[in-house]
């Protein structure tokens, strides 16, 4: 189905809007396809449509949702009129909240990006198949000691949505998405390791196999042998894939929902110094370079760049219209809707920090001795979203006279978030994208507890 004809629907839902409540009509189509190939063949294929519809009714505080699903070319009116009556009962039945709403205008400038490549839809199946199969060949074939690969992936995904209120949204658009993925098992007799490799983009054409088959392959074979290290206090650096999740840990705590139940260590601190100088965070939700770049958030506002921190000081807080009228402030164009079973929550699209102009291994090199993390596990089951406390398994290289040495795994490190941002003592110039909603820079944080034999 095409943004248009969403339209049609989400505007015939409207249309029904009743005095004294808000209405809002969120429509959805989807084709998605997937291939895992293993020696050579297809052992999962799957290729699906879906569409769907979404009610949110809010009367006196009280909110309520149902939906139901669509049957391209044809308007289901009585399965509508049903799913619209649901909305309604659920409704009446809500707690009551004051701040309970829709979003409305607020007048942001739509960004132009080019989100929906049509080549997409002019792929044929035997070609993602192949890019499959291509990847694992090329993962085994990488280096003497890979011994297999746990799955190879393409993966694609063609959407196109609209979203009506009774507030006075009208938005849709579409958008195309591609992935190949690989993950690698390698031993050298005595030890096995995994490792993993991506490629993202618009369209087939910006997939990189022969990449994304290179970083499985290295990051497998670099941890062969690892030992446990000693445990000492020692400047950490964070490889852009370990920055990135810590990044997006941060930008969590940073959401006006985080902040409002309490779960933040930032709140009350607009204004103050929560990082080093020189560390730039935002949200860029409308970076072109980004692969989860959005024009619209989950209620129909333009998605727009949001300064989280700048220059080490807090700046604000990431908002849909729910958290920002709890807060008394506006949205940021922040909301991200799951599905169209769901209410909005709030959260990044490109959280990123500001890369300095150091290369990775001039920050090595200024580092000296220390540890270079390529693993994090257990970062959101080890991190106190309240107090910030953070203990994390790591396994990645040692670091002696600025160059890598021995790899080390079975360690853990131990600080807290506020004092990584503010231990912060060289970013990195390699600023990388990855298929979530966090980019990564090379990233040195000093005086940081590690925790091995």
């Amino acid at each position: 189905m095409s943004p248009e004809e969403l339209l049609a629907v989400a505007d015939g839902v409207v249309d029904r809007t009743e005095s004294g409540e808000q209405l809002e009509a969120v429509a959805t189509w989807q084709s998605e396809t997937e291939v895992r190939a293993y020696e050579g063949e297809v052992e999962h294929f799957v290729a699906a449509d879906t569409a769907a519809l979404g009610i949110r009714v809010v009367r006196d505080g009280r909110q309520g949702v149902s939906w139901t699903p669509l049957i391209p070319g044809r308007v289901d009116e009585v399965a509508i009129a049903e799913c619209l009556a649901e909305a309604r009962d659920n409704a009446r039945f809500g707690t009551p909240d004051e701040h309970a709403g829709l979003a409305e205008p607020d007048g942001a400038t739509v960004a132009e990006l080019r989100l929906f490549d049509e080549r997409l839809a002019a792929t044929s199946t035997e070609e993602k198949i192949r890019l499959a199969v291509e990847l694992e060949r090329l993962v085994r074939a990488g280096d003497a000691r890979m011994v297999g690969v746990e799955s190879a992936d393409y993966a694609d995904s063609v959407t196109a949505g609209a979203i009506v209120t009774s507030t006075g949204i009208r938005s849709a658009g579409a958008e195309t998405s591609t992935f190949l993925g690989a993950w690698s098992l390698a031993s050298d007799g005595d030890d096995t390791t995994t490792g993993f490799g991506f490629s993202v983009g618009r369209a087939v054409e910006d997939l990189d196999p022969e990449t994304a088959a290179a970083e499985a392959v290295e990051r497998a074979i670099r941890m062969l042998g690892a030992t446990k290290p000693r445990s000492e206090r020692l400047t950490v650096v964070l490889h852009p894939y370990v920055t990135s999740q810590f990044v997006s840990l941060v930008t969590e705590m940073l959401s006006g929902e985080s902040v409002s139940r309490g779960r933040s260590p930032f709140a009350d601190r607009v204004g103050e110094v929560v990082a080093a100088p020189g560390f730039t965070l935002l949200d860029d939700a409308v970076d072109p370079l980004a692969p989860t770049a959005s024009d619209l958030d989950g209620e129909g506002l333009a998605c727009r760049q949001v300064p989280l921190v700048a220059d080490g000081v807090l700046q604000g807080f990431l908002h849909n219209a729910y958290t920002a009228r709890s807060m008394g402030t506006t949205s940021t164009g922040s909301a991200q809707r799951g599905s169209h079973r769901s209410v909005p929550g709030v959260g990044p699209r490109v959280a990123k920090v500001l890369p300095g102009a150091l290369s990775p291994e001039q920050v090595l090199a200024q580092v000296g001795d220390g540890l270079l993390v390529h693993e994090v596990s257990g970062l959101h089951s080890g991190v106190n979203p309240v107090s910030g406390d953070l203990s994390v398994g790591v396994e990645g290289v040692m670091v002696s006279g600025g160059e890598e040495a021995g790899a080390v795994r079975e360690a853990t490190i131990n600080s807290t978030l506020q004092r990584m941002l503010t231990d912060v003592v060289a970013i990195g110039a390699d600023l990388t994208y990855f298929p979530w909603e966090s980019c990564g820079v090379t990233l040195a944080v000093a005086d940081v507890t590690l925790s091995g034999s």
